[in-house]
């Protein structure tokens, strides 16, 4: 390892020593979202302006409430990424630190109480 040059250390590592980790997932999020949206789109659109009790109903069935809440996980997951690179592109020090974890609980807590309402419909 002593012989290397600074470059052969350096390759493939990015700027946080990260590689392309962050960008491959963001890749895959977004993939799974082009398929996810239009599915969330046809299956969540009849259902709007429906009473409650037909929702209720049609999110008791398995396909629309495993498309709805996969759609609100992926959705945060890739939105909680997309803005931790954006903060850390432009925030330094400590405000990079706290916005990070703000953003990061609020995307879990989002997430999170999306999967719960879409299961009590379900449940």
């Amino acid at each position: 390892m002593a012989f290397l040059t600074d470059r052969k250390r350096a390759v493939g590592m990015g700027a946080a020593h990260t590689g392309t980790a962050h960008h491959w997932r963001m890749t895959v999020s977004s993939g799974g979202l082009l398929i996810l949206v239009p599915l969330f789109v046809f299956t969540f659109g009849p259902m709007l302006g429906a009473s409650h009790a037909e929702v209720v109903e049609y999110f008791g069935h398995p396909f629309p409430a495993i498309v709805a809440a996969l759609t609100i996980w992926a959705g945060f997951m890739h939105f909680k990424n997309g803005v931790q690179a954006a903060i850390e592109d432009y925030t330094h020090g400590m405000t990079r630190e706290i916005l990070i974890i703000g953003a990061v609980c609020l995307s879990y807590a989002a997430a999170a109480t999306g999967i719960f309402a879409i299961a009590r419909l379900a449940l």
